[in-house]
């Protein structure tokens, strides 16, 4: 492996993740977020870039990742040039044997899928998309009416969104989003059907970047990966399992450019890590305080692309404030041929950097590594 040393990854804004807020109660697993994550991007000095333009790309050799955390449509500031961010708090059982690595592989997609032709009481597993049985909502990650509020059922007017194997993510949801700043996803139900959100493209699940995998050496047992179901309730709900000693499993490593933007900001994936051992169904919910699981896991990861490099982060996780209960470590390391740059781990409870870090993947793709 090789490691490159041209970029500094020296300055990851502040993140906060509030507590799930108690009047956006759900009966079923979780109680929905009034925020969503949004992606930045900042120099050696804090200040915000922009990929893609003449003054970021004189600045390439000093890009880091922000992941920032937004209350509905305010985003705060701090003089000029620092980032930092305003917060607001916003069964069944299934073994954890069951990797999620879905039907397909390689670069397929799967079958098209036909509007109004499968009823908004089946579920629409294959191509890619997984059901999450535990949840109680008929395999669906979560279910909104069109103000984002959570409901139970795939009823007319529903959105209802859906869980894509580890590496993919859902393509569909609206353009129109609430003015509230909230977020929907997935397909949505008329007269009794099925409907895509998103009719640029007929596949219901896309593959990312390819460039960053996960595996786990930690002999305390698997890892469950619990990544956000957005655009839709943020619930962190969407599993990628890493069974002890299995081979590694694909990060879904999304274009910025591309995929899903809120307000005119990029976003890109998070996942929640619950401690080795808590199994998929356990973990992947929204957890009580104190519980070490779901949004109370030790820690985040993140994963987005922009401008052909790939940031990859370590976040903590304020909402536990005891990173030590973790019983992992993990580093971000090049794959044989690769190159990255910045150092990133999460060992005995402390991170590389306070706030967290970040590793840029300049060329070929990187692994999280957990023992």
């Amino acid at each position: 492996m090789k490691f490159s040393t041209a970029l500094t990854i020296s300055s990851i804004a502040s993140v906060a993740i509030a507590a799930p807020r108690g009047d956006h109660h759900s009966d079923v697993h979780f109680e929905k977020r009034g925020m969503v994550t949004v992606t930045q991007y900042v120099n050696e000095n804090g200040a915000v870039i922009i990929p893609g333009t003449d003054a970021s790309a004189s600045q390439a050799t000093s890009v880091a990742i922000a992941t920032a955390t937004l209350a509905g449509a305010t985003t705060s500031t701090s003089g000029s040039s620092k980032v930092t961010t305003t917060l607001s708090p916003s069964s069944t059982s299934v073994s954890s044997s069951d990797d999620y690595s879905g039907d397909l592989t390689g670069s397929s997609t799967g079958s098209k899928f036909e509007d109004g032709t499968i009823a908004c009481s089946t579920f629409p597993s294959g191509s890619g998309v997984i059901s999450l049985d535990w949840l109680g909502l008929s395999g669906w990650s979560s279910i909104q009416d069109s103000d984002a509020n959570s409901v139970t059922s795939c009823e007319d007017g529903s959105y209802c969104s859906y869980a894509c194997q580890a590496g993919m993510s859902k393509t569909q949801w609206p353009s129109s989003q609430p003015e509230s700043g909230a977020s929907l996803g997935g397909l949505v139900c008329k007269d009794g059907f099925l409907y895509r959100t998103n009719t640029d493209t007929d596949y219901l699940c896309e593959w990312g970047e390819g460039t960053a995998t996960a595996s786990n050496s930690n002999s305390n047992g698997g890892i469950a990966l619990c990544r956000t179901d957005y655009p839709g309730s943020e619930a962190m709900v969407v599993p990628t399992w890493l069974e002890s000693g299995s081979s590694s499993k694909q990060i879904s490593v999304v274009n910025e450019e591309t995929y899903y933007q809120w307000e005119g900001k990029q976003t890109s994936t998070q996942y929640y890590v619950n401690n080795a051992g808590v199994a998929v169904e356990d973990g992947c919910i929204w957890g009580s305080s104190g519980s070490d699981v779901g949004n109370w896991a030790p820690l985040v990861l993140g994963a987005g692309s922009s401008d052909g490099i790939t940031y990859l982060s370590l976040i903590p996780n304020p909402n536990n404030e005891d990173a030590s209960s973790a019983n992992f470590n993990v580093k971000i390391v090049a794959t044989e041929g690769s190159t990255i740059s910045g150092d990133c781990y999460f060992e005995d409870g402390v991170f590389s950097s306070t706030d967290g870090c970040t590793v840029s993947v300049t060329s070929g793709s990187a692994e999280f590594q957990f023992y």
